[in-house]
């Protein structure tokens, strides 16, 4: 069964930027050859680290949505692991997540359907009879 994850991960800030693109090639590769798919490539660009991780204090943050099984990011944190500009890197399933919102989305939407009807019942219906003095 296919997943979803979110790969974020963070090189040195002194990798060039060729190496960066070598990088992702290579890990784009890893995911493809083991069956998966790569859905968005989104860097984030040089940010300051909340504290130091082998002496740096800068790094560029990249962050890579994939979709596949189990085994494809065993692949990729081994490769990340063993990649010596790469400085931390995590990996988080959130395929849970999206359907917890979308379920979420139904349920207030079903709601707001409940409200609207009731409140556009036609007039005279549903209403306590008018008092006169």
């Amino acid at each position: 069964m296919n997943r979803i994850y979110e790969l974020m991960f963070i090189v040195s800030p002194d990798m060039a930027e060729e190496e960066q693109e070598k990088l992702l090639s290579t890990l784009e590769a890893a995911v493809t050859s083991s069956g998966g798919q790569v859905k968005n490539v989104e860097r984030m660009g040089k940010r300051r680290l909340a504290y130091t991780v082998r002496k740096f204090n800068d790094g560029i943050y990249v962050l890579l949505t994939v979709e596949g099984k189990g085994g494809m990011v065993h692949e990729l944190e081994r490769r990340l692991r063993v990649t010596e500009p790469v400085i931390k890197f995590l990996t988080v399933r959130i395929d849970e997540t999206q359907k917890q919102a979308e379920k979420l989305k139904a349920i207030r939407a079903a709601k707001r359907r409940t409200s609207s009807a009731t409140a556009t019942t036609p007039e005279g219906v549903g209403e306590a009879p008018a008092v006169t003095a």
